[in-house]
């Protein structure tokens, strides 16, 4: 019986190590670092405690180094006190951001792309736009690509190159805006098609 009394007290779980105590502590300070780097419109709209969200905004105009790095470790503490659907709601809402600035980085290297094919090739690279972006102005198109061109041959400012860029971004960006909503009401017209089924 003494031996089973043992085996009982070795298998009894002692709750997390200090290592993995260590590893939450160093994710919570990176997650507080983060946050510090936003801006305070950001912070506005992260949903988190009305005092830690004080608390976020009071380190962060904080300038010198070390009293800086004294104030992040405290809000890391502060934070480690929160429930862990708190924490995720953060993460969450910093993760988000991450993949909003990817796509629309993304939006304008492809802005930039027909901008230069535009200059580069003129009427044939419009063809191909007007193809994938019936709703271009050709016209005007047309015309900016050969002034930027030719500021270009002549080493002016580009202002139509410029002028260009904003008129593509425009049109990118309402294309790829139509294409979401469009995707999305395919996504409610199946879903709407399965509910009609089902009755």
């Amino acid at each position: 019986m003494h031996i089973d009394d043992q085996i009982e007290e070795e298998e009894e779980d002692f709750g997390p190590s200090r290592s993995e105590l260590r590893r939450e502590a160093l994710g919570v300070l990176a997650l507080a670092l983060q946050l510090v780097e936003q801006s305070d419109a950001r912070i506005n709209q992260i949903p988190m405690d009305e005092d830690l969200r004080k608390l976020v905004l009071s380190s962060k105009r904080i300038t010198a180094q070390i009293a800086r790095k004294r104030a992040v470790q405290y809000l890391a503490k502060i934070m480690r006190r929160e429930d862990d659907e708190a924490l995720q709601a953060i993460r969450a809402a910093l993760d988000h951001d991450k993949v909003e600035g990817r796509r629309e980085a993304a939006q304008l290297h492809r802005v930039e792309y027909w901008r230069d094919r535009l200059v580069a090739l003129g009427d044939d690279a419009l063809s191909e736009l007007l193809v994938e972006y019936p709703n271009g102005d050709r016209q005007q198109l047309r015309q900016l690509a050969r002034n930027a061109a030719q500021e270009k041959t002549r080493n002016k400012p580009p202002h139509s190159s410029r002028e260009l860029f904003r008129e593509l971004r425009t049109l990118i960006m309402a294309g790829t805006a139509s294409d979401t909503a469009a995707d999305a009401d395919l996504d409610d017209d199946t879903d709407l098609s399965g509910e009609a089924d089902r009755f």
